[in-house]
C-alpha cells in the first residue's frame, strides 16, 4: 500500500477546496484544476494524485444528480445510455493514465479551451424552446459514439471535460443549460465508477484524502445543483465563460 506523511490542517483545507470544486464541476466544469494541483501540493505523486481526485468528482455528480432529481429534472434513459458508453472509453482512458506520462496535454487543454471560449462568445445562441430536442434514433447512436471518445478523456484526466460534454449536448442534442446540467453529472458518475476502478486496482488512490476532498465536493456539488435550477441559464452561462477563460489561461502559463 501507498503511504504518505498526513498533516492535520490538510483535511479542512481539502474540504473546502473540494467544496468549491464541487460547485464549479456541477455548474460548467474545471474544478480538477483546483483539487489535482493541491493534492500534488499536499505530496501525492501525480498519478495518486489523478487517481484519488476521482473520488471528489464522482461524489459531487452522484450529489449533483441527487440534487437536480430533488427539483424534478431528469433525463432518463438518454443520460444512462450515454454514460455506459463514456464508462467504455473511460476504462481505455484510466489505463493510459498508469501507463503514461502526460506532461505536454496541459498545453494541449489551454488550445482547447480557447477554442471553446471562441465558440461561447460567437456561436449564435439556439432557441432551444422552438427546436425539438434530439435525443433518440441516429441522433442517440451519434452521441453515444462521442460519449465513447469523451469518456477516453475524462477516464484520462476529466479536467474541463464539462465544458465538451455541455458544448455537444447543448448544440447537438438541443438540450437547455439546465438539462444540460442535470444529464452531465450523471454520464460523469456513470463513466467516474469505471475510472475509480481501474486506479484502485494499480493502487493510484489515497482513499483518506479522497474521502475528506470528495466530502467538499458532495456538499459543493448538492448545494450548486438546486441554485443553479432556481437561477436558471444566464447564471450558467456567465459561469461557464468565466471558468474556461480561468481555464486556459492556468493551464497555458501555468
Amino acid at each position: 500500500m501507498l503511504e504518505f506523511d498526513y498533516v492535520s490542517w490538510h483535511y479542512p483545507l481539502l474540504i473546502l477546496v473540494g467544496f468549491f470544486a464541487g460547485i464549479i464541476n456541477t455548474m460548467a466544469g474545471g474544478g480538477s484544476l483546483l483539487t489535482l494541483p493541491l493534492l500534488i501540493f499536499l505530496g501525492l505523486p501525480s498519478a495518486v494524485a489523478n487517481g484519488t481526485n476521482r473520488i471528489a468528482i464522482f461524489m459531487s455528480s452522484l450529489s449533483a444528480t441527487a440534487g437536480f432529481r430533488s427539483k424534478g429534472i431528469s433525463n432518463y434513459p438518454f443520460n444512462a445510455y450515454l454514460g455506459f458508453a463514456g464508462l467504455f472509453g473511460a476504462l481505455i482512458g484510466a489505463q493510459i493514465a498508469i501507463d503514461i506520462r502526460g506532461e505536454l496535454f496541459n498545453k494541449i487543454l489551454a488550445v482547447i479551451m480557447i477554442v471553446v471560449v471562441l465558440l461561447i462568445v460567437f456561436k449564435p445562441n439556439l432557441k432551444i424552446d422552438n427546436i425539438t430536442e434530439r435525443l433518440k434514433g441516429k441522433h442517440l447512436v451519434i452521441s453515444m459514439i462521442a460519449f465513447f471518445f469523451i469518456g477516453i478523456y475524462g477516464g484520462f484526466i476529466n479536467a474541463g471535460i464539462g465544458f465538451v460534454i455541455m458544448l455537444f449536448l447543448h448544440y447537438y442534442n438541443r438540450l437547455n443549460l439546465i438539462k444540460v446540467n442535470a444529464t452531465k453529472v450523471v454520464v460523469v458518475l456513470i463513466y467516474t465508477t469505471g475510472a475509480i476502478l481501474t486506479f484502485a486496482i494499480a493502487d493510484k488512490i489515497n482513499w483518506l484524502y479522497g474521502i475528506f476532498l470528495a466530502s467538499g465536493n458532495f456538499l459543493g456539488g448538492w448545494f450548486s445543483s438546486r441554485w443553479s435550477v432556481v437561477k436558471g441559464e444566464r447564471v450558467i452561462k456567465l459561469f461557464l465563460l468565466i471558468m474556461v477563460v480561468f481555464m486556459s489561461v492556468k493551464l497555458w502559463f501555468f
